[in-house]
């Protein structure tokens, strides 16, 4: 099975909104110096799916990136889980994209890549949220697109029966091969990479690609992004002082009450 994997290198979203920081542009989120960017996590979920119906049932494994040069890092982290090549896409061009450009130069990369089986997306990234991408890459290729995906239950001949996150439990989907999933992290608990993979992606030369390579037009965004804004927030802590337990709940309900809080 020929697996294609999408990855996308973001901001830790585990850093406070303080330590976050926007492009002199304003149009692109940034780490702070000395802190790395790492894989958006939906897509870290995506890549552990691909190895795993790999290591099951056989074939290879593909990452594609599209970003700045940066975004080699988290190419190499692929490689080190485990995937057979990664290929990053860095026309300067490119960055600045909406969602339907983005998928679109996705999808031109995948043509390029050859037949494939799987198409595996995170089911969205966690500096934008949009949610958008995979289905312009379906869109673009000819997929059917099913997304957010908990459980691939079983490999058919020239199906996969998936398990589609619903309100309340999932649908039980039969889709035919090739198709796109976007896949939520229900799915699976990334493997860590060895010592020995992650020395190796770290010799390992990652391709680029430009959009001459890819025969890609020129692409002009749908919609502008003017700019982002980040709110940052302070936060402020007060002692609530009492002779005893009782006072101190007391003091606290009032404060509260002050507030406004109940």
């Amino acid at each position: 099975m020929n697996i294609v994997v999408t990855a996308k290198q973001v901001v830790d979203p585990n850093l406070p909104p303080s330590y976050v920081d926007l492009d002199p542009s304003g149009k692109r989120i940034i780490s702070p110096f000395g802190v790395q960017p790492v894989m958006n996590g939906y897509d870290e979920n995506a890549l552990e799916a691909a190895l795993s119906l790999r290591d099951a049932h056989g074939g290879r494994v593909t990452v594609l990136s599209l970003g700045d040069d940066t975004s080699r890092g988290t190419l190499k982290h692929a490689l080190a889980m485990g995937a057979d090549a990664a290929v990053l896409l860095n026309d300067p061009d490119w960055l600045n994209l909406d969602s339907a450009g983005v998928g679109v130069v996705l999808a031109a990369a995948i043509r390029k890549l050859g037949p494939f089986d799987l198409v595996l997306c995170g089911r969205q990234a966690s500096d934008s949220d949009a949610g958008q991408v995979l289905y312009w890459i379906a869109e673009s290729l000819g997929l059917t697109a099913v997304c957010p995906i908990a459980k691939i239950e079983a490999v058919e001949a020239s199906n996969l029966i998936v398990h589609r996150l619903a309100e309340e439990g999932f649908q039980r989907l039969r889709v035919g091969l090739p198709a796109l999933l976007g896949v939520s992290s229900e799915m699976n608990e990334p493997r860590v990479p060895s010592l020995k993979g992650t020395m190796v992606a770290g010799r390992t030369l990652i391709a680029g690609r430009t959009a001459r390579d890819l025969d890609v037009p020129s692409l002009q965004p749908k919609v502008e992004l003017r700019s982002l804004a980040i709110q940052k927030r302070t936060s402020r802590a007060k002692l609530i002082e009492g002779a005893s337990a009782a006072a101190k709940g007391a003091a606290l309900a009032e404060k509260l009450r002050e507030e406004g809080l109940i």
